[in-house]
């Protein structure tokens, strides 16, 4: 019998509000803003309304809150059976179901006001449906049936890309599209390393991620073919699109050499999980940098610092 020591009625006002925080996965939220803020200064050449970045990155924190919370209330018989997560709110008796659903419902309205109205409509439907998507294909369809769950679910951590390339231009073209490619190739390989750490969870609960069916060595495999196409896919921005320069460019190749490097050194110790869990904290390092590198690329400093140092060479030789 599962031991629950955990109070089911929260002693003071505090602590009711750390229960609804928990719900929303606030861990999580940060890599898919950085995303958002990465597509929004490509999009907006360096030059971002900080009102527009402020609704934006709002808006996406509610969508990702919303759509959290649901996956909490769906997943709460599993998150109750894995010693991870069974102290969870919902498991755990401090909030019921139908007060988080009330809750996420409320985020996701507030979200979709927010950037229907400050932003455009485009972006405010683009985030709800990353949270139908997360709820319905991933959660609901895929988490429990299907070894490519993450695979195919990771389309809803890539829309927040879209969200911020929509929010500037009110349109999405083929540089957004690729920021989308980018962050759901990477997803992959950044979440079966955690799956490879934590499988024994999964197989306890039937879910089936991939360690779980096919086995660790299968696994690795996938991540280091899925680490190579996320690199190569990163440099595209750069050529043939020209959506980032030679910051950016600098900036992806020495990433994603340490990204591959980390990925090889797991192929070739599939049974580490030391060797995982520093791939999967390194995924997450990886993808917020890389964001990183294309906000700094894209400031008008930078681009005349570049021309400046372009043209001392051209005088030197």
């Amino acid at each position: 019998m599962i031991e629950t020591n955990v109070s089911r009625h929260h002693q003071t006002f505090l602590q009711v509000i750390q229960s609804y925080y928990q719900l929303t996965k606030p861990r999580i939220i940060p890599l898919l803003l950085i995303t958002t803020a990465g597509s929004m200064w490509i999009a907006a050449q360096g030059q971002v309304d900080p009102l527009l970045l402020l609704v934006t990155l709002t808006g996406g924190t509610l969508a990702a809150a919303s759509a959290q919370t649901i996956n909490c209330i769906y997943d709460r018989d599993i998150d109750y059976d894995m010693e991870r997560t069974r102290h969870r709110p919902i498991p755990s008796g401090r909030v019921q179901p139908r007060d988080a659903l009330i809750f996420a419902i409320t985020l996701g309205v507030m979200s979709f006001s927010l950037l229907a109205l400050f932003a455009n409509l485009l972006a405010a439907v683009l985030a709800f449906s990353g949270i139908v998507f997360y709820v319905l294909i991933y959660t609901h369809w895929l988490k429990r049936h299907s070894t490519q769950n993450i695979v195919i679910g990771g389309a809803a951590g890539a829309i927040p890309a879209l969200v911020g390339w929509a929010a500037v231009t009110g349109t999405l073209s083929w540089p957004a599209w690729l920021i989308f490619a980018i962050v759901f190739l990477w997803t992959p390989p950044h979440f079966w390393a955690l799956a490879l750490m934590i499988r024994d969870d999964y197989a306890k609960v039937g879910i089936p991620m991939l360690p779980v069916v096919e086995g660790d060595t299968a696994t690795v495999k996938q991540i280091w073919y899925y680490t190579l196409t996320t690199v190569v896919t990163t440099l595209l921005l750069v050529y043939p699109l020209h959506a980032s320069g030679f910051v950016y460019a600098a900036v992806a190749l020495t990433l994603g050499a340490v990204f591959i490097h980390k990925s090889w050194r797991l192929l070739q110790n599939p049974q580490e999980r030391t060797v995982a869990r520093e791939l999967f904290l390194y995924s997450i390092s990886y993808m917020m940098l890389l964001c990183l590198g294309m906000v700094i690329d894209s400031l008008p400093i930078t681009h005349r610092l570049m021309s400046t140092v372009i043209s001392l060479l051209h005088f030197i030789s």
